[in-house]
């Protein structure tokens, strides 16, 4: 279904969740069948392909009641818990009025200006300038910051933030993250116990001695050969078995393909629509541009920010569209004005060196004439004799010795 405008943006995202939690079970299904090929190789070790593949398909078909609860039951644990895993992973934790005045206040207000209800407030003790928004029903709606967002941005400039990600839940693109992030949970956990039974298990010794090395003289030509065509079968099953996995896993990313990039766009257009301010998200984007990376934040999570720095092959499964045509856009269509990326010297939070000092101290004295003001040779001063006469030597020029009974400019000897 494509979004050619923001209420068909908000229906072809309720339909794609629908579709996305159908593929859910279907990528289970998928997964158990591998599980039950590699299950009969490892029990039945003498058969053919199509013997292995029979009875894995009835094994899914014994299986898939198990699967379909299970399946269901992590669908409601993530429905119920998930903005608890989240908090688990970034480390996010509520904060009221009173210890986020500031933030509190701008959320609010921009709230009560659009009669949006006001989603739960967290905070997450990170560097990184970022900000995600989570739930899937309205007492589950919840913003949460960085406390390097908020010490790098200005009121302004948090507040466009903010608008952002209230877009986002108006729009219901957060049900569409949250349901990803189900799906990338359930096949990461299959996945990877099926990769570790892979790496596991013993394969010299298992499947009933068809992979065994060692055969008996006793044999005969006929089991001989009948052995070798059941281990190559079992062979090319595990290939399949594995294929199989890695196609689930293929698909469990490819999810994000569904995530349309004009999300980003619509998100950015509505924060501008309430805060009437494009110059503080274009501003806001720049700060945050390359500055975003969570580290202890999975790549779904990461998926959830306003700006997700992690891309791969060649940005094909990025979930998010640069932050340079982000600015592109808001400049053409919202009247902004783009600063320009940020120099590195201006991401760093350490203030800059001045190139020049404005106050600095006069230039070392380099002998005895230097006066305060940098003169290299002043003229000196006579010295008064005992009749306060000035001394003079024999060639006329005036001699004495103001500092008494020193000698030389550097004291006495």
């Amino acid at each position: 279904m494509a979004a050619y405008g923001l209420y068909t943006h908000i229906a072809s995202n309720k339909f794609r969740s629908m579709l996305l939690l159908g593929g859910l079970f279907m990528l289970v299904y998928v997964l158990v069948y591998a599980g039950a090929l590699v299950a009969e190789v490892v029990i039945n070790g003498n058969g053919t392909v199509a013997y292995y593949l029979s009875r894995a398909f009835a094994d899914l078909l014994r299986a898939a009641p198990v699967a379909t609860i299970a399946a269901l039951a992590w669908i409601v644990i993530a429905y119920f818990f998930h903005q608890s895993m989240i908090d688990a992973v970034t480390g996010g934790h509520d904060v009221t009025r009173q210890e986020q005045p500031r933030l509190y206040n701008l959320l609010e207000n921009l709230c009560i200006s659009r009669g949006i209800t006001m989603p739960k407030l967290k905070i997450m003790e990170s560097p990184a300038l970022n900000a995600f928004a989570t739930g899937l029903n309205p007492r589950q709606y919840s913003i949460t910051v960085t406390t390097g967002l908020l010490d790098a941005l200005d009121d302004k400039e948090i507040e466009a933030v903010l608008g952002h990600e209230l877009t986002h839940i108006k729009n219901g693109d957060v049900q569409l993250m949250v349901v990803a992030v189900i799906i990338a949970g359930v096949v990461g956990f299959f996945g990877e116990m099926f990769f570790r039974l892979f790496t596991n298990f013993n394969w010299s010794s298992g499947s009933g001695g068809s992979w065994s090395s060692g055969s008996s003289s006793s044999r005969s030509s006929s089991s001989s050969s009948d052995s070798k065509s059941s281990g190559g079968g079992a062979i090319i099953v595990i290939i399949i078995a594995i294929v199989l996995i890695v196609l689930a896993w293929l698909l469990s990313q490819v999810v994000k393909l569904a995530l349309s990039r004009s999300r980003e766009y619509l998100a950015d257009a509505g924060s501008v629509e309430l805060t009437k301010d494009p110059d503080a998200m274009i501003s806001a984007l720049r700060k945050i541009e390359n500055r975003g990376e969570l580290p202890g934040a999975t790549s779904a999570v990461m998926e959830l920010c306003v700006d997700n720095p992690r891309e791969g092959f060649a940005d094909l499964f990025a979930t998010h569209p640069s932050v340079q045509s982000r600015v592109d856009a808001l400049v053409k269509f919202a009247g902004g004005h783009d600063p320009g990326p940020l120099l590195p010297s201006e991401e760093t939070d350490e203030p800059e060196a001045p190139a020049v000092q404005q106050d600095a101290p006069p230039p070392l004295r380099h002998g005895p004439w230097d006066d305060a003001n940098g003169a290299a040779t002043p003229p000196p001063v006579p010295a008064p004799g005992p009749s306060g006469t000035t001394n003079s030597n024999p060639m006329g020029n005036p001699v004495g010795n103001p500092m008494g009974d020193s000698i030389g400019p550097w004291g006495r000897h």
